[in-house]
């Protein structure tokens, strides 16, 4: 699915991360993307190939949410302000504390868009990490590869959260609920099949998940 049509280039809300031709990642990031543009079920979709390695699945989904995710804060990050947005959210039972260990060494307070700032250039640091996401199909990932990729997709969770409840309406208003509601599927599907989110993560869109995943 072209989502591009529906959310503007301009509007990244960071630079676009993509793998180099001829790569085997890249190979793998363009079957994900033909059996995802073939329409088949997200829910299938998702399951590893037989004759892929988990790791490199993993790795390609991973920098694909993340420019997916990016694409859609994007469109909305004008919107999201101090003033309009004064703690990463997702409605008044859920707020989240930034710490990323370097500039933020405990669980700090921040208004979403510094938020969601922070997360994006975390996580686009860590996946321009050769060590952690190794470009040579030679070089092995490294043991902390599938935890700190769960960390990872649990905080670009976060960021569908705040968007669904705080942003919808915008979105709609450009006629992009259908396309969000996609990638949303598709994401979901996807942690679930791989246990990269706990549940209790998962807890803010719960409802929302059970109408369009048809998962309870």
């Amino acid at each position: 699915m072209d989502f591009t049509k529906y959310f503007a280039k301009e509007k990244t809300f960071r630079p676009k991360k993509k793998f180099e031709q001829g790569t085997l990642r890249y190979q793998l990031h363009k079957k994900a993307q033909a059996s995802l543009n073939s329409g088949l079920d997200l829910k299938g979709v998702v399951s590893l190939p037989a004759e892929e390695d988990l790791h490199d699945w993993l790795a390609v989904h991973v920098v694909d949410f993340f420019n997916r995710i990016n694409l859609i804060y994007g469109t909305i990050c004008e919107y999201c302000t101090k003033e309009s947005c004064p703690t990463m959210s997702g409605g008044p039972k859920y707020e989240y504390m930034w710490c990323d260990g370097e500039k933020y060494k405990k669980p700090t307070a921040l208004p979403a868009n510094e938020y969601i700032s922070n997360l994006m250039e975390w996580v686009e640091k860590l996946i321009n990490n050769e060590t952690l996401f190794p470009v040579n199909v030679d070089v092995p990932f490294p043991k902390n590869f599938g935890p700190t990729c769960k960390k990872m997709l649990t905080r670009l969770h976060r960021v569908f959260v705040h968007v669904y409840i705080h942003h919808f309406d915008k979105l709609v208003s450009i006629g992009a609920e259908a396309h969000i509601n996609t990638c949303y599927k598709h994401f979901y599907y996807f942690v679930i099949e791989f246990q990269m989110v706990d549940p209790k993560e998962l807890e803010p869109l719960k409802e929302m998940a059970a109408r369009i995943c048809h998962h309870r």
